[in-house]
């Protein structure tokens, strides 16, 4: 790994005896001398997440809300042995759903759950959920739920956070509860939301959830007979197999997803696009899928588990229910799926090109939607002029010179539009007459003169087209 960019931190006690000299030797008023702890040790540098900035003695950590209730989790679980029972798991519910509560309502500014993680709170959790039987469903969902709420939103801590939750043995704690709990909608569903916060930004997270085999977890959930969509398994999939860690220089996330393909979980992902819009895990589990097709053979097998078919049926009916969500995440896949060549003839026979731009009529003002588009267009015309014939012939030229000349300032979709154009007459001179003609060029120049992130896809867009002044 990679180091950690350094941090400079301050305990709660030296914070504190900041704010008590400025005090008692520089004469402050207490309000004034808080304020002024705040702004000195901010202004150089200092992290001051979790600590709870009070005046010594008035309203300390002690009677914060937060740390009032991880104390009577920490007296009722140093109080326990191996298991909770009777009285205690109705207590450890309730405040650990006031935990919670404390934390995400303070999310936006990570205030409670910073100062709870910085105090032991994810350590405890760890503990008490390791005690909590197995029966008692309703005391490890709040548990869960707990945890999740503790690594969430801690930008700052994210690290330290999902490293507390490893050292603690969360993973294994997690994978063995969702294991026992393999028929339960509520425990499942909070225990993935665990795995995916957990793995989130940490490459040694990922590694310990798949020694845990939590892929084989995965696929049985996936195969099973669960009432209900589970949201939070597709959030898992996406975060186990992203490579979102920026201490490691080489992820094992592609390995990852190889296992992942190997024994089932693409199927069993195409499986669960059937349901169609009326799915409400429609768009995870295309994320999710498009996570896993991280080859040309992993391509292949996702067109023929009906991969292709069942998204092209999507688009069309993103395109009838003006559901632009749906219609933005299926073009993604298609365009992942499309990096194997055998994938863009089947999507081109079966009506690909006409149905994108079907697709684009319906979509016009959105030039989100007009995008992917274009996007998914590029990736079929890549290395492929039959398809650039087809492309033009349904109306990709009209695509572009409409949507550039509509949405001058959507820098994502002009470059879209100029890749496109490129795709569409680098082996087709026909096509270049025919957008040169309809005066393409002057809207790529204006995009590569308006937007910075367009200027090299304009520049061999022009050039493409056969134009001398291509780089000026």
């Amino acid at each position: 790994m990679a180091p950690t960019k350094n941090v400079r931190t301050i305990s709660q006690e030296a914070f504190d005896e900041l704010v008590k000299e400025n005090i008692d030797d520089l004469g402050m008023d207490p309000a004034e001398a808080l304020e002024d702890a705040i702004q000195t040790l901010s202004l150089q540098g200092v992290d001051l997440s979790g600590i709870v900035k009070c005046v010594p003695g008035e309203g300390g950590i002690k009677d914060h809300p937060a740390m009032q209730c991880l104390d009577k989790l920490n007296q009722l679980n140093a109080d326990s042995k191996d298991k909770f029972g009777g009285q205690d798991l109705v207590q450890i519910t309730a405040l650990l759903n006031d935990l919670s509560e404390l934390c995400i309502s303070n999310k936006e500014d990570s205030g409670n759950a910073a100062i709870v993680a910085k105090n032991g709170g994810i350590e405890l959790v760890c503990s008490i959920c390791s005690k909590i039987p197995t029966e008692s469903r309703q005391c490890l969902v709040s548990c869960f739920k707990a945890m999740a709420s503790l690594l969430t939103g801690l930008e700052q801590f994210n690290v330290q956070s999902t490293e507390s939750f490893r050292a603690s043995g969360g993973p294994k704690i997690v994978v063995g509860i969702l294991s026992d709990g393999i028929r339960d909608f509520d425990i499942l569903n909070s225990g993935f939301t665990v795995v995916a916060a957990a793995a989130s930004g940490n490459e040694v997270v990922k590694q310990s959830f798949m020694d845990l085999r939590v892929d084989e977890l995965i696929l049985q959930v996936l195969s099973g007979q669960t009432q209900g969509s589970i949201q939070s398994l597709y959030d898992a999939i996406r975060v186990l197999l992203t490579s979102d860690d920026n201490r490691v220089v080489a992820s094992e996330v592609y390995g990852y997803a190889r296992r992942f393909a190997k024994i089932g979980i693409a199927k069993a992902l195409v499986e669960s696009l059937h349901g169609g819009l009326s799915s409400p895990s429609l768009v995870s589990a295309s994320i999710a899928l498009k996570a896993v097709a991280v080859n040309d053979e992993i391509c292949k097998s996702i067109a023929d588990a009906g991969g292709i078919n069942v998204l092209l049926k999507c688009v069309d009916d993103s395109g009838e229910q003006r559901n632009k969500t749906v219609a933005r995440t299926c073009c993604s896949l298609l365009s992942k799926l499309a990096g194997s060549d055998s994938n863009k003839s089947a999507i081109v026979e079966k009506g690909g090109m006409d149905k994108l731009i079907k697709l684009s009529a319906r979509f016009s003002d959105d030039p989100s939607v007009l995008q992917e588009v274009m996007a998914i267009i590029s990736v079929l015309c890549l290395r492929s002029p039959d398809n650039a014939t087809r492309a033009i012939e349904a109306g990709a030229g009209d695509l572009a010179i409409q949507a550039m000349q509509k949405f001058p300032a959507a820098q994502p979709m002009q470059r879209s539009s100029c890749l496109m154009i490129r795709n569409l007459v680098v082996r087709n001179p026909e096509n270049r007459t025919l957008l040169l003609n309809n005066g393409i060029d002057k809207f790529i120049r204006k995009a590569k003169e308006n937007h910075e992130s367009c200027k090299d896809a304009a520049t061999d867009a022009l050039r493409d087209l056969g134009l001398d002044n291509y780089n000026s």
